[in-house]
């Protein structure tokens, strides 16, 4: 079994010093660092938009995994591949026409993602499976870091495995929040390939010795 792909939320990080939080990803066992989008409409909060995610690829050297949780993602992904997203992920629930969301993203030249809340059955993916990257299951309830693990999420993960086998496809599947040493190899065992961490992380004494024991899980 491959280790997984570990992907820290910079959401939790401290944004006073956003610069130095990723150097520390950079020079950790990260694979990718997730960027938290919150428009105050899809979700009950706003983080930050277009010019922090420029600002926090400026000294990336690891990809950025843009989660979009925001109405109309349409109108806004050229100018977040513009700020250096290489993975896109637009949720489910804002898009009437997902298979032109995910046509936009592929043209744009970006691994194209879809999220979806946890209430979200995975079987509504099925007829489009083909045309998808990565799918972030939420784990939590989007629009906050911190929050409880969701048991269901084991189940969700083994369902989606199953379509993606089926259609003989290679998406990979991303779990997000509330992840932490004692769920992520229980995640990693139902068929999950990339783990979000945010407060796990950053709130740990060690986050570089966090993340690298994530990724040995």
């Amino acid at each position: 079994m491959t280790n997984p792909i570990i992907a820290p939320s910079i959401l939790a990080a401290d944004f006073a010093n956003i610069q130095r939080e990723v150097e520390m990803l950079n020079a950790s066992e990260a694979d990718w660092i997730h960027v938290d989008i919150m428009d105050g409409v899809f979700v009950p909060n706003i983080s930050f938009g277009i010019p922090v995610t420029k600002a926090i690829h400026k000294h990336a050297k690891k990809p950025l995994d843009v989660h979009l949780m925001i109405e109309k993602p349409e109108n806004y992904v050229e100018a977040f591949v513009k700020a250096g997203a290489e993975i896109i992920s637009v949720h489910y629930e804002a898009c009437n026409h997902l298979h032109r969301n995910l046509q936009q993203l592929k043209a744009l030249g970006c691994k194209a993602g879809v999220a979806i809340n946890p209430h979200t059955n995975v079987q509504l993916l099925e007829d489009c499976i083909g045309d998808i990257d990565l799918v972030c299951l939420m784990s939590v309830n989007p629009g906050f870091g911190g929050q409880v693990f969701i048991e269901n999420t084991y189940k969700k993960v083994r369902q989606l495995k199953e379509i993606i086998t089926d259609a003989n496809a290679t998406t990979l599947i991303e779990i997000d929040g509330g992840v932490n040493q004692d769920n992520a190899p229980k995640l990693i065992a139902a068929g999950a390939d990339v783990l979000v961490a945010g407060s796990f992380v950053f709130s740990s004494e060690d986050p570089i010795h966090t993340i690298s024991k994530l990724k040995g899980v």
